[in-house]
């Protein structure tokens, strides 16, 4: 390729992508942006949830303890014997038993995992909720002594001063 026929290329790449309009983000078909979070409803996540996943959860790693290591022990037995007596189907017996232990392990981490996790997140949320609450309800007073709206013009502002009509003892 000669060096004049590079420039062109370049010339016409740029000229095509000049043309071009590029966005960040897709219509949503309405042709207006997306509606705000608080016009769609909240993500709520009840505390009987959370313990129903962590409790599922644990009676699965549970079930798996007690039933699915059985299958382990033996397999293994069964390979050392075949092994010892020379068949060559005690080396696949084997490995097939090392995979089970390795998957069954994995699955009982995950298992112990998703429990823990459960009820981390309803420690950690909860916590979350009374802070959030907290900071609302005093931006609620703090936007009273400002919002104009809250009294009358002109007159003293009920949030400071209790309600016009309330008289104090002096």
């Amino acid at each position: 390729m000669a060096w004049d026929e590079w420039e062109q290329l370049k010339t016409d790449a740029a000229e095509r992508q000049s043309t071009q309009m590029r966005l960040n983000q897709v219509d949503g078909g309405g042709g207006a942006s997306p509606p705000l979070p608080g016009k769609t409803g909240d993500l709520t996540v009840k505390d009987a949830d959370l313990t129903k996943i962590g409790s599922h959860a644990k009676t699965l790693y549970d079930g798996l303890w007690d039933k699915a290591r059985v299958a382990d022990s033996s397999s293994s037995k069964a390979a050392g014997n075949l092994l010892g007596q020379g068949f060559s189907l005690g080396s696949g017996l084997q490995h097939v038993a090392d995979r089970w232990e390795e998957q069954l392990k994995s699955l009982m981490d995950a298992c112990a995992h998703v429990s823990n996790h459960m009820q981390v997140t309803k420690k950690v949320h909860e916590g979350d909720e009374h802070y959030i609450q907290r900071q609302m309800s005093s931006i609620d007073a703090l936007d009273q002594g400002f919002d104009e709206r809250v009294g009358e013009p002109g007159k003293p502002n009920p949030a400071y001063y209790g309600k016009p009509d309330e008289k104090k003892d002096s």
